[in-house]
């Protein structure tokens, strides 16, 4: 099926998402604070240079849009042009969280995970339980967290 819109308009409004400071990222790092928990942001010297990190629990927090991070839920959905390419960098894209998580590990940093789906949608949890559930995570020892909608 042809894109909807030509190749012009689309790398503009490709050219508009960007990586930092999504919808997503900044209303669970309000209800973070709201709860009393300070953090760092983008950490550039630590592998995959998480969303969020939280030196004092020694825990990073990666929130990860389902569609650029091809995940296995109702959010995504294959390009259906150009497959190949999209194919190569989803495939790109779970190696790189792959091999930022273990790293971190390696580190004796602890990895959680929230996913879009968890936030977004008719089935999702919502940032409260979201943020619930980062907030009894984090003063544990458990060494990863995956939130999924």
């Amino acid at each position: 099926m042809a894109d909807i819109v030509s190749p012009e308009v689309r790398s503009r409004m490709m050219s508009g998402i960007r990586g930092k400071n999504t919808r997503p990222e900044v209303s669970i790092r309000k209800e973070l604070f709201r709860r009393g928990f300070r953090y760092r942001l983008h950490a550039k010297e630590l592998p995959g240079k998480p969303d969020i990190a939280f030196p004092r629990y020694r825990a990073v927090v990666f929130i990860h849009g389902c569609f650029w991070h091809g995940h296995d839920c109702r959010l995504f959905k294959m390009p259906s042009t150009r497959v190949d390419f999209w194919k190569t960098k989803f495939e790109r894209n779970r190696a790189n969280d792959q091999m930022a998580r273990e790293t971190l590990l390696a580190l004796g940093w602890r990895v959680a995970t929230v996913w879009e789906c968890s936030i977004k949608g008719r089935e999702s949890k919502g940032i409260e339980a979201v943020a619930d559930e980062l907030e009894r995570w984090l003063p544990t020892d458990a060494a990863t967290l995956e939130i999924r909608g």
